[in-house]
């Protein structure tokens, strides 16, 4: 992730459920506080698509095809997860680079438990700003700033009041494929170490693909044509991963894999019609629980 400054690809991803709430997977995905979280301009293309009309303009097509797209990711990705949490029912979540998430304001189900938002300070300082006064449906939600350069992200978490002797909900979403192999490795070995037995580790990655090399170049390359602002700019695809090796590294740290299936399998039984097929198959989500 993009170090210093506010994130653009949180903004993105909450424009997407923004678009999805109400939209997509009905009765089972839903995010009204999105919406509240955008900027006045950043809801402006966000209606055009819940409006359903493309626009003819180039620029504003490539923004409403994105923001479609982002949005059937958005909602298989999010009831996937939201499913994970519910189920283990811990008392604390953690939330790994958690942008402009929602659900320590949402989710009525973390009303008794202890959610604690890590991310650079930047970002927070972004999100805190757009909050308001608007109230968390979680009993407490704990802001970990980190400046992933200098600071102890597990020093932070103690300081934070995060008990590694309770079990906890770990979830880290859509930050994976900006970070280097090595760079997953070490925050996996740090979550594992602040892991009681009953803990879960709900993780989101992207599968090898030429093809989609390609295709964000060129998307990219239309962005950049449409005088448009690219949200991933900043935040190059570093790694990509395969199901076999998420089950080595993990079972090396003393996690069993309970469910990893790709994005477009959820979205088919949430019975989603989409858009992109090929783009929600090469995402995949991942749940590991410490026994």
């Amino acid at each position: 992730m993009a170090e210093y400054k506010a994130s653009r690809t949180a903004v993105l991803v909450c424009q997407g459920r923004a678009v999805a709430d109400g939209r997509r997977a009905v009765g089972r995905f839903a995010d009204p506080v999105a919406l509240q979280l955008l900027d006045a301009a950043e809801r402006v293309p966000v209606e055009q698509v819940r409006a359903g009309a493309r626009p003819r303009g180039f620029g504003e097509s490539m923004e409403w095809e994105l923001l479609s797209s982002t949005a059937d990711v958005m909602a298989a990705r999010t009831v996937a997860i939201d499913d994970a949490i519910r189920a283990a029912a811990n008392p604390q979540l953690v939330i790994l680079g958690a942008g402009l998430d929602a659900r320590a304001w949402r989710m009525t189900e973390l009303a008794g438990s202890e959610v604690f938002e890590v991310d650079q300070p930047a970002s927070q300082q972004d999100k805190r700003r757009r909050l308001g006064e608007l109230k968390p449906a979680a009993a407490s939600v704990r802001f970990v700033a980190v400046d992933f350069a200098r600071d102890s992200l597990s020093d932070l978490l103690e300081a934070s009041g995060h008990d590694s002797n309770r079990p906890t909900t770990w979830v880290w979403e859509g930050v994976v494929p900006y970070l280097t192999p090595e760079q997953v490795a070490a925050t996996v070995e740090l979550v594992a170490r602040r892991c009681a037995p009953g803990s879960r580790f709900v993780i989101t990655y992207s599968t090898p693909s030429r093809a989609a090399s390609f295709g964000r170049k060129a998307l990219q390359a239309l962005l950049k044509l449409a005088r448009r602002t690219d949200p991933l700019e900043h935040e190059p695809q570093r790694s990509t991963w395969r199901p076999e090796q998420w089950r080595d590294l993990l079972g090396d740290h003393g996690f069993v894999i309970t469910d990893d299936q790709d994005l477009l399998s959820v979205a088919e039984l949430l019975g989603m019609t989409v858009r992109r097929a090929d783009f929600l198959r090469l995402g995949h989500y991942v749940v590991a629980d410490r026994n």
